[in-house]
């Protein structure tokens, strides 16, 4: 017989053991209006321009920071968290000059669609059990997930401003539920990440002002995988070889401990994105690169801001035997590319040498921030040298 609407208090169990079936490995329960002072907060944070080019933040501050706002109807919010824990240190990939890394989470198919289909399996079945109203939203939606699931009990915002659950560490992802259904709320996590200053020490770029906040402009994973521009040359050293996202302040979290690696076989990193080689990425044009990243987050990004964070790591990786295929991009069509392997090959093989290859690609109709990475390294540029 399914359970009365008019005891939400009873569905509580029954509602985590369906999410459990549907892969989920921990449940929280909040009010809609339980997080009143994110309004604040994010404007705050919006107006010191932390954000970056992340215009799409600023255009959706109220809804964002206002879960009431998405849904007017909507009562109490259902927080889940999946687990993708890495079955190794990534940061041991660190070390392997010549390997791209490729963050934990995108080393296979794309979660939202793993998570949203999840979600919507406990949904339909609250539905359709209590006959209340359901919606379901993951993160591609404007709702701040991290601080919701905060107020839900799974975790707490950690120095690096990510969730911190003293059951799953750090790897999980987040869904919701929005739903009409007055449940009974979780208590809010206390934090405990205590006196660790672990993720603040191993920022590669200090993207932490102080501790619980985060800039983004100073962040590896917004500046290889939101940029869209020429990244700055005081970041391309700190990027080492990382080609798509930065799990540093994850890894060192001593929480954890208490970390699963992930049991969806989706989730589960693919072989061939494990340790990429950095001349195999770097061959791939616009049709190879949507080929081998069918299905995975990276594909978002498109070919060219790809090639520019690996080319970057090329830069990085001190082997010469790396250059022959730098100085093929050096003609690429896109100017993002070309830009990042001027500097590249400055990397590599030195200011002299790149001088030497100055009459092959520099012209009159060079791109402004191509000439402009010829400039730094000495080249002459309209008669000029900037050395």
């Amino acid at each position: 017989m399914p359970i009365s609407i008019s005891d939400p208090r009873a569905l509580k169990p029954a509602l985590l053991e369906r999410a459990r079936e549907a892969g989920f490995d921990d449940i929280g329960f909040l009010r809609v209006d339980a997080r009143p002072d994110l309004p604040a907060a994010l404007q705050s944070w919006l107006a010191d321009g932390r954000h970056g080019d992340m215009a799409w933040m600023a255009e959706t501050a109220a809804r964002r920071s206002d879960p009431a706002t998405l849904w007017p109807e909507a009562r109490s919010i259902i927080m889940l968290a999946m687990t993708y824990g890495p079955d190794e240190n990534p940061l041991d990939l660190l070390e392997q000059k010549t390997s791209g890394a490729i963050s934990v989470y995108a080393r296979n198919r794309d979660y939202h669609d793993l998570i949203k289909t999840r979600l919507k399996q406990v949904a339909r079945w609250l539905a359709e059990t209590s006959g209340a109203e359901v919606k379901v939203f993951v993160d591609t939606a404007p709702v701040m997930e991290k601080p919701l699931a905060e107020a839900a009990g799974l975790g707490w915002q950690g120095k690096h401003t990510n969730l911190v659950s003293r059951k799953l560490g750090s790897w999980f992802f987040l869904g919701s539920i929005f739903t009409t259904l007055e449940f009974e709320p979780d208590t809010r996590h206390e934090d405990h990440c205590g006196q660790c200053s672990n993720c603040l020490d191993v920022c590669p770029t200090k993207a932490f002002p102080k501790p619980y906040e985060l800039d983004a402009r100073r962040c590896l994973s917004y500046l290889s995988i939101e940029f869209k521009g020429h990244i700055p040359s005081e970041f391309r050293k700190p990027m080492g070889n990382r080609i798509y996202g930065c799990d540093d302040c994850l890894a060192v979290c001593p929480w954890n401990k208490f970390a699963m690696a992930a049991s969806e076989v989706a989730l589960r990193p693919r072989d061939e994105l494990r340790a990429p080689s950095l001349a195999d990425l770097a061959g791939l044009d616009d049709p190879m690169f949507r080929s081998f990243f069918t299905a995975s987050p990276v594909k978002r990004i498109g070919r060219d801001r790809f090639i520019r964070n690996v080319l970057i790591a090329m830069g990085n990786s001190g082997d010469e035997a790396l250059a022959h295929q730098v100085r093929h991009l050096m003609a690429d069509p896109s100017p993002l590319v070309r830009a990042m392997a001027v500097w590249a090959m400055g990397e590599l093989k030195g200011a002299e040498a790149l001088a030497a290859l100055a009459g092959d690609y520099l012209t009159a109709e060079t791109d402004g921030d191509v000439r402009a990475e010829w400039q730094a390294y000495g080249v002459a540029v309209d008669g000029t040298s900037a050395r």
